[in-house]
């Protein structure tokens, strides 16, 4: 995850969060856990604000004049997206006036950003004064035209009784294919012109093949469901893991009837049936389907695979992407048929599925049930740290990680540890703070995370771009990595350094994400479908510049289960890793 662009955070209430988990934002932040400090790390003024929660909001307002004033070198007040966070938590936990005056302050010391007077907007009209909502949304249109969410606002409010159709409603919905094909022109404007990275691994005469490819699939007939199917390919094209039209909303919209009405699970080139759903009798558990609807597997798998966007030639992340949503990939990569055949490994019989009724994805079907942080002290003086995420950000919870980390710390030293496993697979990323604060527990020597920090509105330089000190009381026995495709952005990162610096054994697949990371976000909405694209929009890049940016980070051993490890829920990856330790 890499620095977020806070401009982007047009999509009030619905997406805010999704911008930041799915696009993986960040890369720098700071606490105190540790007497030690680094250079370039600021506080953040708004943890300092909320201590005074309970106080009246002129008083957090007056703390922050007069931090700013005495201590403009310790706190951070750059932070856009941070006091943005701010204020609608507490527009969203009903403190709707305390939120107008963050927002006004946001205002104030950000006059140039059109996201502010979005805010702004939002808690106006929150606190039912339509008025002033509709001058602040006007301001923000004005600095931002494609500020689609102030553009909305803005008629909701001329037009109390309009209504807007559902994603639902729009699936069939089918429109010009004039349209169509514009709304593909623009989207591959959209990528060239945001992204700072859309030909890194594609050329730009590969890239408008792409946009070509898909508009001549364009007819009468499409619509809009089958649209956005087209549309992925052309964004996965770019090969950016953080860069998306979104497939939940594809899934969020496909009904039930158009569903694979199976639950499969993709493993060594495999599609085995792990739920029947409302086929049981037709098929069982364990059942490996070879054709869908007289298409091969493996033709099928190498269809879905280029919608799927993952950086660069890294095969791993598309394989558990295909695995969370194929009842929904699987119909779109087949043309949304109205039923569905299948033949069974070992038989010439078609069998013709029933449809289901309802079902949620993704599916998520995860080997350890650890959330979050977890440390297994062993007897054999080995330990076990698990961290499913390293979304832990100085504006909420980053002291929780620290606090985690420095009673961690301290426990594997006075159990004298000698082998520590540290378990980063299923971990989508998170911020740069949490990475260094884990890695100042590890590194030799005194190290610098990133090599290069691009961003709009960058103005010094980023936590992580000057030396760092590693804790004197860093650990100083064998390391063991547990890695997995799901492991991108922060994770990548992370990883990258490990693997440069030899910190230790790493051990499973091809991780999903390197030193290279193109994050943030930008969302934008084409012009005729209202189609949502989410467009990474900076660059960061670990130090671990020698290591290629088309793969993934690679271990030392590659382990994967087999259909019968998956089936008994064997961890074969720590197994293998617990095996190596006693063998060694």
């Amino acid at each position: 995850m890499c620095q977020t662009n806070v401009m982007s955070i047009n999509l009030r209430k619905t997406a805010l969060f999704v911008l930041i988990c799915a696009c993986a934002i960040s890369c720098g932040v700071n606490n105190k856990s540790q007497v030690d400090s680094s250079p370039n790390r600021k506080e953040s003024v708004v943890e300092k604000l909320k201590e005074l929660d309970y106080s009246p909001v002129e008083e957090r307002i007056s703390l922050y004049y007069k931090l700013k004033k005495e201590h403009s070198n310790t706190y951070d007040f750059r932070n856009e997206l941070e006091l943005t966070l701010y204020g609608y938590s507490l527009l969203w936990s009903g403190k709707t006036n305390e939120s107008i005056a963050i927002f006004q302050l946001l205002s104030g010391e950000f006059p140039t950003s059109s996201n502010a007077y979005d805010c702004l907007g939002d808690a106006y009209l929150a606190n039912s004064d339509s008025t002033l909502a509709m001058k602040n949304y006007k301001i923000s249109l004005e600095m931002d035209p494609e500020n689609f969410h102030a553009e909305d606002q803005i008629l909701l409010i001329q037009f109390p009784d309009s209504i807007y159709p559902t994603s639902q409603e729009k699936f069939s919905q089918k429109f010009l294919v004039e349209e169509y094909k514009a709304d593909l022109d623009e989207l591959g404007q959209l990528l060239l012109k945001i992204h700072p990275n859309a030909l890194k691994f594609i050329s730009k005469e590969a890239f408008l093949k792409v946009v070509e490819a898909k508009k001549a699939l364009i007819n009468d007939q499409t619509t809009y469901g089958e649209f956005t199917w087209h549309c992925s390919e052309i964004v996965a094209s770019v090969q950016c893991s953080h860069t998306s039209g979104g497939f939940y909303y594809e899934n969020e919209m496909l009904p039930s009837d158009f569903r694979f009405p199976l639950q499969t699970h993709l493993i060594g080139g495999h599609l085995v049936v792990v739920d029947p759903l409302s086929n049981t009798g037709k098929v069982k558990v364990k059942d490996e389907i070879i054709r869908i609807n007289g298409v091969s597997v493996s033709n099928l798998v190498s269809s879905i695979y280029p919608h799927i966007s993952a950086q660069g030639l890294i095969q791993t992340t598309k394989r558990h992407v295909f695995n969370w949503w194929s009842t929904g990939m699987i119909a779109y990569a087949l043309g949304l048929p109205e039923k569905y055949t299948v033949t069974l490994n070992g038989s010439d019989e078609t069998i013709e599925l029933d449809p289901i009724k309802s079902f949620t994805a993704p599916y998520d079907d995860p080997l350890h049930q650890c959330r979050g942080l977890c440390l297994e002290v062993r007897k054999d003086k080995t330990a076990l740290l698990t961290i499913e995420s390293f979304n832990y950000y100085p504006w909420n919870n980053l002291n929780f990680f620290e606090h985690f980390m420095d009673s961690t710390f301290k426990e594997i030293s006075q159990k004298d540890i000698h082998d520590l496993i540290i378990d980063v697979r299923f971990n989508f990323g998170g911020s740069s703070e949490s990475s260094i604060y884990l890695l100042r527990y590890l590194a030799k020597k005194p190290f610098v995370y990133y090599s290069r920090s691009e961003f709009e509105g960058k103005t010094q330089p980023l936590y992580g771009e000057n030396e760092i000190q590693p804790f004197k009381n860093r650990y100083k026995g064998q390391l063991w990595f547990l890695i997995d495709g799901v492991g991108n952005s922060t994770t990548g990162h992370f990883m990258s350094l490990v693997k440069t610096w030899k910190l230790g054994t790493i051990v499973g697949e091809e991780l999903g994400s390197n030193q290279f990371c193109s994050a943030g976000q930008k969302i934008r909405r084409l012009k005729n479908t209202k189609m949502l694209v989410f467009i990474a929009d900076n660059t960061h890049e670990s130090t671990a510049t020698t290591l290629p940016d088309e793969t993934g980070i690679l271990p030392d051993y590659q382990i994967s289960q087999s259909m019968e490890d998956y089936f008994e829920r064997r961890d074969v990856v720590k197994e293998y890793a617990l095996e190596l330790i006693r063998k060694k």
